[in-house]
């Protein structure tokens, strides 16, 4: 199984895809009413579902992100800012990554997070004309306060668990999981050693921030995830979709 696509519910699917093709270099499909944009791999699309509008993202909801990895984040981001996009300036975000921010034009938060640490980058990684180029959905990124239950159902789906990273100074510790058979290259899923490793994966994982106990409340924009090799509907812990692709 993989995880196939992430559905969304947006006001105006047409546009929304032009700026994710036009400023993010991802392709598009029309399927009906909805809107197909992504990058060419095995990584999750999006589903640019009709209804939506009025969104307006808060740390207190479950649904958070999508993360796209890339080879060099400051040229997305010197390519972001000559299209007139706002982003944050790029960092090393502890021993995490190296990432920036930014907001789509209906307010969904995308974080670009590149494959290797800031001062482990190789020099010619990617092309100034195309640094999308080998862009993919690395992460969907869900709040839980019960990674538990969040960890039961992933695995009763066939998921492994492949890092976790504690990010304590501000309250809360990362679970990434995915459909496949990868081994990180330490067994201790805490090693900071599997950190860029899987963000050279060239599969979408599901991110869990999880904060102990905490309570998150639905996204109604959030329409839930699709399953490449999903039998039946299921719902998770939080009693959200995962349905059939």
């Amino acid at each position: 199984m993989r995880m196939a696509a992430l559905q969304l519910r947006v006001s105006n699917p047409d546009v929304l895809a032009a700026f994710y093709r036009d400023v993010l270099g991802m392709s598009v499909r029309i399927e009906g009413a909805i809107r197909r944009v992504g990058y060419p791999g095995e990584d999750a699309d999006l589903l640019l579902v009709p209804g939506g509008g009025g969104y307006h993202h808060d740390r207190g909801q479950r649904y958070w992100k999508i993360g796209i990895t890339l080879p060099d984040v400051d040229l997305a981001v010197e390519a972001l800012r000559q299209k007139g996009t706002p982003v944050s300036d790029p960092g090393q975000f502890l021993d995490i990554g190296y990432m920036c921010h930014l907001n789509d034009p209906e307010g969904f938060t995308i974080e670009l997070l590149q494959h290797d640490f800031e001062d482990n980058r190789a020099d010619n990684t990617a092309s100034p004309d195309a640094p999308f180029a080998k862009a993919c959905i690395g992460q969907i990124t869900l709040r839980t306060g019960d990674i538990a239950a969040e960890d039961a159902f992933c695995r009763s789906l066939g998921m492994s668990l492949l890092s976790l990273q504690d990010v304590e100074p501000y309250g809360f510790d990362l679970h990434f999981y995915a459909f496949t058979r990868d081994e990180p290259p330490s067994s201790d899923l805490w090693a900071v050693e599997n950190r860029e490793w899987l963000w050279k994966r060239p599969y979408t994982t599901l991110e869990f921030q999880h904060i102990p106990n905490a309570r998150f409340a639905p996204v109604p924009d959030y329409l839930g995830i699709e399953i490449e090799g999903l039998a039946e509907p299921q719902t998770d812990a939080f009693g959200d979709p995962w349905r059939p692709a």
